[in-house]
């Protein structure tokens, strides 16, 4: 979905450098200095207008709550709701998910979620989806050895492709079509895929010890 660029984006990102980070190389590694009683990092990518973890943030005091994105207007839109609610331990990062080993540590991540990527649905765009090889060995580098890898999606393309190239990185992934618990914390997307009726796919597992062929 084509989201309006946001007037002076660039700008509302310069002055809220105390919830959004843009020079995220310099954190690798040490991540739990904005939230050092957190017990686990969760990295969600592609993390939207930030309803998603903003609600997951509210609920889990325990756990920092890390929002990539590469899009100025869409980060921006999830600077106010962070700051709304004056959340330690919600920290936005704007930079693209190829840059994933420069920002962190082998082994220094819990959970990586993947929310309604960008479906990239020409056979000529494949290395762009999040789910290509290229990207799944990025987070198998930075997730812990127990980590998790989720993708949920309404795309049934981007879910077909998926089960091929995860399964061959994951250990036994759990698939299907994802069935909410009541008042379980939803994306923007995700709010509107079920009023309209649309089923929602997810992938979930950890990766193998060893790398694919």
């Amino acid at each position: 979905m084509h989201l309006r660029k946001v007037k002076n984006a660039s700008l509302i990102i310069d002055e809220a450098k105390d919830v959004c980070i843009v020079n995220p190389t310099e954190y690798k590694g040490n991540w739990l200095s904005f939230y050092p009683s957190a017990k686990k990092i969760v990295l969600e990518i592609g993390m939207g207008k930030g309803q998603y973890l903003t609600n997951l943030a509210l609920l889990n005091k325990d756990v920092l709550y890390l929002g990539m994105e590469k899009m100025d207007s869409v980060i921006c839109r999830a600077i106010p709701k962070v700051k709304d609610y004056n959340l330690s331990n919600l920290i936005l990062i704007k930079t693209d998910a190829i840059n994933l080993s420069s920002c962190f540590m082998p082994n220094e991540v819990d959970t990586i979620y993947l929310s309604f990527p960008d479906p990239w649905p020409k056979s000529r765009h494949d290395k762009r989806r999040l789910t290509h090889p290229k990207f799944l060995k990025l987070y198998k580098e930075i997730l812990t050895t127990k980590g998790t890898l989720r993708l949920k999606t309404d795309n049934v393309d981007l879910y077909n492709y998926s089960l091929e190239t995860m399964a061959l990185y994951l250990d036994n992934p759990k698939y299907g079509e994802y069935i909410h618990e009541e008042n379980e914390p939803k994306t923007e997307f995700e709010e509107k895929y079920l009023k309209l009726g649309k089923k929602i796919y997810f992938i979930e597992g950890k990766f193998k010890d060893e790398n694919p062929l």
